[in-house]
């Protein structure tokens, strides 16, 4: 059964203990996610010398569960919204467990990029489904902390990873830290067989077959072409990220758009030009944010000379610094509303981008600091991201529309390592490619969220829609928007 938000909300003493117990089961899974997808990037090192790659090559190795995740955010949000938020939890942890588990088996690039894709696919379906599930689950009121306390967990597991990185890698090699990715998968399903299923999906979707994303993607009429789409744009995916596509580049990225958009318009109808607008607001998103997020790691070993001791200690307070900043978005989000705090926190970080990639390697603890409020700005802010976006759909579609907008846009984490080794090679310094790819795309997504555009879009173009970004303005100071 269902445990409805409280009727008063405002405050988590009035949430109930099957509330907690849900939202805890859901931030365990997103802890184990967080762990298992930035394992790749504390060891492209390690895995280059072993596979004899270019730091540009092991690059797209953070780029293959990337090229996966729009898949897996479309079939698993599908899921979600047709079978409820719960049993796309539970798939989407045993793909990414799984898929990690398999990448200390691989024996060459190609082995070790399906295995990166697996994990990719389980990843975009515990965004969604979690998000949506909590969102769903706790007060209107209180929706931009569900999703910053979620989100909290997320950089919890890369604190947790790298400090398994410190230990076991010396000791053991690097396959051994994928191994370990797998572990927790059986508290977790143990946790979530008892979880109640979100209630706003029960009140409103449950039951009515003929009204969510899975009827439309996978109708009798459409499955089988759906199918062939999502093969060759995949396909295109795959031989544009491993640098295989040669000349052939634009064409491929020109069947990837158009692929992307026909699911888009099938997913949305109507409000297909919010969700391409949303898409293309996140993309950006992931361009300012994951070049830290996937070399970071590389930068402190390759650039400052840190051994795999400070490389933990330093990317632990980054860790902290996003894990504080995200409950803090939360708590800010819901008193000032979600575009007005996340705009802000992306124009706070400006201050401490440039001085983190500009400090000596003798500043360690200076470096320390500015890295934990770097984190807490530019990425912390990103826990009101599942808000900013679930709020452009409205329930029924809600897990398809959130995980496969956020997980399309979600490719800008697979071209941000590419672009930011690229940019190295150019200008000499990964420190300053990070430093210029951040600080540039950090004004631009604040100027589309700021300018409310996905919404002016849609309110332009006249679509009617009960989605809460779409709403008239006394709906939308309800909703915290």
């Amino acid at each position: 059964m269902a445990t409805p938000p409280p009727t008063t909300p405002g405050s988590f003493r009035q949430l109930s203990g099957a509330q907690r117990k849900a939202f805890f089961a859901a931030w365990l899974g997103y802890l184990l996610d967080g762990f298992d997808f930035i394992l790749i990037t504390l060891i492209l090192t390690e895995i280059a010398d072993e596979f004899d790659l270019s730091l540009t090559k092991a690059a797209t190795l953070v780029s293959a569960a990337f090229v996966s995740r729009w898949l897996g955010g479309l079939v698993l949000g599908a899921i979600g919204d047709r079978y409820g938020r719960k049993p796309a939890m539970i798939i989407a942890i045993l793909a990414f467990s799984v898929g990690s588990g398999l990448c200390g088996f691989a024996w060459g690039y190609w082995s070790l990029f399906v295995f990166r894709a697996l994990v990719g696919i389980g990843m975009a379906g515990e965004y969604g489904s979690s998000a949506t599930y909590v969102m769903e689950s706790w007060p209107k009121s209180m929706r931009n902390r569900a999703t910053g306390f979620l989100l909290s967990a997320y950089p919890i597991g890369t604190v947790i990873a790298a400090l398994a990185y410190e230990f076991i890698v010396p000791a053991g090699g690097w396959r051994w830290l994928f191994y370990v990715g797998i572990i927790p998968v059986a508290l977790t399903l143990y946790l979530r067989r008892s979880l109640p299923e979100a209630a706003e999906w029960e009140q409103e979707v449950a039951g009515k077959d003929d009204v969510t994303t899975s009827s439309v993607l996978f109708s009798p009429r459409r499955r089988l072409p759906n199918a062939a789409l999502a093969v060759v744009v995949s396909a295109a995916l795959v031989l544009i990220f491993t640098g295989l596509a040669g000349p052939a580049a634009p064409y491929l990225i020109a069947v990837t758009v158009l692929g992307l958009a026909g699911f888009a318009v099938q997913l949305a109808g109507r409000l297909w030009p919010v969700m391409i607008a949303v898409m293309v607001t996140v993309f950006c998103a992931f361009l300012y944010s994951w070049p830290i997020q996937s070399l970071l790691p590389t930068y402190l070993k390759s650039d400052l000379g840190f051994d795999a001791s400070q490389v933990s200690n330093a990317l632990t307070w980054a860790g902290l610094g996003y894990a504080a900043g995200t409950c803090l978005a939360g708590v800010v989000g819901d008193k000032l509303g979600t575009r007005p705090t996340y705009v802000l926190g992306l124009f706070v970080s400006l201050a401490f981008v440039f001085p983190v990639f500009a400090l000596p390697s003798d500043n360690i603890v200076l470096l320390w600091v500015l890295l934990f409020a770097m984190q807490a700005t530019s990425q912390g802010i990103s826990g009101l991201l599942p808000k900013y976006v679930g709020d452009h759909f409205p329930t029924r579609l809600r897990a398809a529309g959130l995980g496969f907008t956020y997980n399309v846009g979600a490719l800008g984490g697979a071209v941000a390592p590419l672009a930011g080794a690229a940019i190295a090679d150019d200008l000499g310094s990964l420190g300053t490619a990070l430093m210029v790819l951040a600080g540039s795309l950090t004004v631009v997504v604040a100027l589309m969220i700021g300018l409310d555009v996905p919404a002016r879009i849609g309110r332009a173009l006249k679509i009617s829609s009960d989605a809460p970004a779409l709403a008239p303005k006394e709906r939308k100071a309800v909703s915290g928007l």
